[in-house]
């Protein structure tokens, strides 16, 4: 579980597929707090660490195809800045929502523009997904907790502080940049029950 809260952006070093896996290796200053078999949201992805090398400041992880398909990683690129948080402890603060780290569907990033000291990111919205949004509710873009500040019908915006825009990736995001969505977990429980019932 986490909070989309963002510790830290790692560096993708290299990434390699073989024919059941990805390996995808990182280079980040957490190297030296994670062990082996920890998980960490990478990009909003819940991924388990397989090597770390502390010395090194590099952490291994292996995606399945499906992760690669389903999340912006399969597609990213040596020299890419990667959001990182590690898991919410048990008692700790809630700072953002509550995020699993399950990628619900990729999404295009379709405007970036300023309104005084913030940014305002456009994002599209796929339709299977629109159900679960609403109008100032929670949603994880690439693992950051922000609020939906504008809904329409096929397209979102978020607001972005200066301190969010600086510590996580977003400072690179431009128009068609891929991006990683998780909708609120609230509204997908309520969302199933109701299905449900109407069966």
């Amino acid at each position: 579980m986490f909070t989309g809260l963002v510790e830290t952006t790692g560096t993708l070093q290299s990434i390699t597929a073989d024919h059941d896996r990805t390996k995808l290796v990182l280079t980040t200053s957490l190297a030296a707090e994670i062990e082996i078999g920890e998980s960490i949201a990478v990009n909003g992805t819940c991924l388990t660490a397989e090597l770390v090398n502390a010395g090194a400041g590099t952490i291994d992880f292996h995606i399945l195809h499906e992760t690669g398909r389903c999340t912006n990683l399969g597609a990213a690129m040596p020299g890419e800045k990667l959001n990182l948080e590690r898991p919410l402890a048990l008692g700790g603060r809630l700072g953002g929502h509550l995020v699993m780290g399950h990628v619900d569907a990729t999404a295009k990033v379709l405007e970036v523009s300023e309104d005084g000291g913030d940014h305002v990111v456009e994002i599209e919205l796929p339709t299977s997904l629109a159900p679960l949004a609403i109008a100032k509710g929670s949603i994880a873009v690439d693992g950051i907790s922000l609020t939906i500040a504008t809904l329409g019908k096929s397209a979102f915006q978020v607001c972005i502080i200066p301190h969010t825009w600086t510590t996580t990736n977003m400072c690179d995001y431009v128009p068609d940049r891929i991006v990683n969505l998780e909708m609120d977990m609230i509204g997908k429980y309520v969302s199933r029950s109701l299905e449900c019932r109407a069966d």
